[in-house]
């Protein structure tokens, strides 16, 4: 059975406040039967934000699979291109190789099929902020664009956003599958741990999709 996990990340920054450090926020394949979540940390206990849906989610229609190619968050200025990850011979998701490209998790949904889909980013690193630096500053309703490899455009609007201590990240509700086209956007945040070299915490965007 494969483990559930955060990957921890060396070297704080002396550029940034809080300590910002190498970090991404990565959790690991799911286990089988995605038993792993901490139990009483599920939809009720999770601390969302703004927790309303759409107007207009779709819920029923999915696009077909497909590979992202590009990701845009206008209200944060990231128009970036995609790449794939998968998984490390110990059973952790594959780490982005570019602080400034973001990843797919490439066993879940792709955005916009029925389902789960989850795009894994940096927050920062020695140098200074990274790709998903300011994703905890995204509000309910802001919009995120996913392009695919056949041409078609997923959309989605923002749903809630919620932080995590890693000892408690409730897997279950963020990997698990969905009867809609959802994308969750993961990064790390939270107190910095020196000892270390660690976020303690994940921020999790959890988004559903629109048809405009």
């Amino acid at each position: 059975m494969t483990r559930l996990r955060a990957l921890r990340h060396g070297g704080p920054s002396t550029r940034l406040l809080w300590g910002l450090a190498i970090g991404l926020a990565l959790i690991g394949a799911l286990a089988i039967s995605l038993g792993l979540a901490t139990p009483g940390v599920g939809p009720a206990a999770a601390p969302l934000v703004g927790r309303t849906a759409p107007a207009r989610t779709v819920h029923e229609v999915g696009l077909v699979r497909s590979r992202p190619t590009h990701l845009l968050i206008p209200a944060l200025g990231i128009s970036v291109p995609l790449s794939s990850l998968g998984l490390n011979a110990d059973g952790t998701v594959a780490v982005p190789t570019d602080f400034n490209q973001p990843g797919w998790y490439r066993f879940g949904a792709s955005p916009g099929q029925l389902g789960t889909a989850v795009i894994l980013g940096h927050v920062d690193s020695f140098r200074g902020p990274a790709v998903f630096f300011e994703l905890r500053n995204l509000v309910v309703g802001d919009r995120v664009v996913v392009k695919l490899a056949d041409g078609a455009t997923a959309r989605f609007a923002v749903i809630g956003i919620a932080i995590y201590l890693k000892a408690h990240f409730p897997a279950r509700l963020v990997y698990g599958h969905r009867s809609y086209a959802a994308l969750q956007l993961v990064t790390c945040g939270g107190v910095f741990d020196h000892s270390t070299g660690s976020y303690l915490s994940n921020v999790v965007v959890y988004t559903a999709a629109v048809d405009r």
